[in-house]
């Protein structure tokens, strides 16, 4: 073998090398890429369910806040009903006293 072909040959290796560490390079980078585009669907979906989520819970604390507000009505209301009850009861007893002190003011 020459030295012109030797040359020749160690030339034609280094292109082949550069060659191959470009591609390498270039695969590389679509990985990346590809997995940069991937996470962000990842996040994005994951955001979205999060989102969801969170409205599901909200939800579900408003329904439970309904319910609760409804219990304490009915609540309010039983206990206004008997207030009135034994004010209705307390009523003549009230009045008789209002007079009697009346009375007692006015024969003083």
């Amino acid at each position: 073998m020459t030295r012109a072909e030797i040359l020749s040959e160690i030339k034609q290796a280094e292109e082949e090398a550069k060659n191959l560490v470009s591609r390498a390079i270039e695969a590389k980078n679509q990985k990346i890429s590809g997995a940069k585009a991937q996470s962000r669907d990842i996040i994005k979906k994951t955001g979205e369910e999060a989102g969801e989520y969170a409205a599901a819970e909200i939800s579900k604390a408003r329904e439970g806040i309904k319910e609760e507000r409804e219990k304490l009505i009915e609540k309010g209301a039983g206990e206004a009903e008997e207030i009135k009850k034994k004010a209705k009861k307390n009523l003549t007893k009230a009045t008789k006293f209002i007079l009697t002190e009346f009375e007692r003011a006015a024969n003083a």
